[in-house]
């Protein structure tokens, strides 16, 4: 699948947030990337930045927070588009999740991990 393609995925994934989390959403990029970096585990998805539940007053005039979907990684586990657009709506609302400042423990016992 190519790139075009799979970030249109991302985009359907994302569109299938509910309305009432994304307008929560804030100072949040997502980003799509071939790879995820080299010599740590096959990552499918990233979220670096500060939590929404971590934030303070201190919390002004950063950088945004970043969400990276690792597309290659994603394409390697899915043996077909259906389960490809799972994985890839699994793996944008767990991130979203760390976003929120839900821990990956609970976002397995959710189902999305």
């Amino acid at each position: 699948m190519g790139r075009e393609r799979f970030e249109e995925l991302v985009g359907d994934a994302l569109d299938r947030i509910p309305v009432e989390l994304t307008r929560l959403m804030d100072n949040v990029v997502i980003f799509v990337e071939d790879e995820a970096p080299a010599g740590g585990p096959e990552l499918l998805g990233l979220y670096e930045g500060t939590p929404l539940t971590e934030r303070g007053e201190w919390y002004a005039g950063v950088l945004p927070d970043r969400i990276t979907v690792y597309r290659n990684p994603i394409l390697r586990m899915c043996a077909d588009e259906e389960e490809l657009v799972h994985e890839v709506a699994v793996t944008v609302a767990h991130e979203i999740g760390h976003h929120f400042g839900i821990p990956d423990e609970r976002l397995h016992e959710l189902g999305y991990g």
